[in-house]
């Protein structure tokens, strides 16, 4: 490790018994804490599962791939392009799980060859080829020319077998949340056994929301907001989303695009929602067919019309809408029109104009707000008007019942087996 780099490990409970055991001088290095014997150690070298052993895999790792010829994108620095045969070949990773692809399969080969020479001498390097690949808890299907599935069946069902409420088999509600699920509800707090179990399938939820289950998104964003004191009707509400999920184990999310060059973003929010009065943001991207982002997020103000509400809204969307055209435009992908879409005309003139348009209700609007107004004349971001009934955003900003909500999972989600 660095010499320059001083890290410190707090060890406690039965490891430091088992430390005196192996050690019996070690009893003298002990500290009582909150009635707790502790023992603080120097580390003298990379421990897995430590941040510093991360970085020193990545460093090593990127610093081979970039004397490999591999030039690493700018905006996400685990993801490396190289051009080989006058072809693009990509590698995304996660520490030490890498997926390459590239027109030529012969490519991969190589790749994985040198990889072996690399590290095959600490454990080899294993590969495995073909359509449907396992990655970082997702099932990658590429069977369907043009598409790509994405599944986590698997993921679902351990879910449901771990949750301590037991539904029917293919028993479920049609849509994850009703109409009062940003209400507080009633009912006596949740006793610690049970917050404790609300809190993991919340995250679990969280996990599985931003990979192949976008259409739950909105329902796990409202309940994040209530993992620190949840109530009996909170607990009502996730037993609700996990019905819904026995019933859509199999749901999965297709994804396709009819132009990789043009983006279009459906940003809405709905106004004063929240118990606190404060709006909630939702928005999806696609590039011309199904959902590749989502946004679905309470606002963290207060706003006084739904027109300084989908202002904020933008605002909130703003990064993640000018970070994608910036990282597709590093993967060597023009981007040729970044549209933003609402189904607010008075939003958008102030997000054309600024505060030129601005009347006396609006006059007092924070500044930032009117960041999108640079965006816009910089060409980054266009800006144009979508029906309601059209907007994709508001499937992520409210809990949508019946036709509209099978409607617009089916837009989001994409085609089903």
């Amino acid at each position: 490790m660095d010499e320059e780099l001083t890290v410190m490990m707090k060890i406690t409970g039965l490891l430091v018994d088992m430390m005196i055991q192996l050690e019996p001088r070690y009893r003298d290095y002990v500290v009582i804490e909150n009635g707790e014997r502790v023992i603080y150690v120097r580390v003298l070298r990379a421990i897995y599962g430590m941040l510093q052993a991360s970085m020193l895999w990545y460093k090593k790792l990127r610093g081979d791939m970039e004397k490999h010829g591999f030039i690493f994108n700018s905006y996400d620095g685990c993801i490396a392009n190289k051009i080989v045969n006058g072809k693009q070949q990509t590698i995304r990773f996660h520490v030490d799980d890498l997926l390459s692809s590239h027109i030529n399969p012969k490519v991969n080969d190589d790749f994985c060859e040198w990889m072996n020479k690399k590290y095959g001498s600490i454990k080899p390097v294993k590969s495995k080829r073909g359509k449907i690949h396992e990655y970082l808890g997702m099932t990658l299907d590429f069977s369907k020319r043009g598409k790509v599935k994405i599944r986590m069946d698997d993921y679902v069902n351990r879910m449901l077998n771990e949750f301590p409420v037991k539904f029917k088999e293919n028993e479920g509600c049609k849509t994850p949340a009703s109409n009062d699920i940003l209400s507080i509800g009633k009912g006596e707090k949740l006793d610690d056994e049970k917050r404790e179990t609300f809190h993991t399938f919340i995250a679990k939820g969280l996990f599985l929301s931003k990979r192949a289950r976008l259409d739950i998104a909105p329902t796990i964003s409202v309940l994040s907001t209530r993992v620190q004191k949840p109530n009996q009707t909170d607990w009502k509400k996730l037993v609700k989303l996990m019905h819904y999920l026995n019933g859509t184990k199999g749901m999965h999310l297709t994804l396709s695009a009819k132009d990789l060059r043009t983006f279009k973003w459906y940003i809405d929010a709905s106004f004063a929602v929240h118990p606190d009065f404060r709006s909630h943001t939702g928005g999806v991207l696609t590039m011309g067919e199904r959902g590749l982002q989502i946004i679905s997020k309470k606002q963290k103000l207060n706003s006084r019309s739904s027109t300084e509400a989908e202002l904020i809204g933008v605002d909130d969307a703003a990064t993640q809408i000018l970070w994608t055209k910036l990282f597709v435009e590093a993967q060597g992908y023009p981007v040729k029109e970044n549209i933003l879409y609402q189904d607010n005309k008075s939003s958008i003139l102030l997000e054309k104009d600024g505060h030129d348009s601005a009347g006396k209700q609006s006059r007092a609007l924070n500044i930032g707000y009117f960041f999108m107004t640079d965006q816009v004349k910089k060409e980054n971001v266009t800006i144009e008007y979508c029906p309601t009934e059209k907007m994709w955003g508001d499937f992520m900003s409210k809990p949508l019942q019946g036709q509209n909500f099978l409607e617009f999972r089916s837009l989001i989600q994409g085609e089903q087996d």
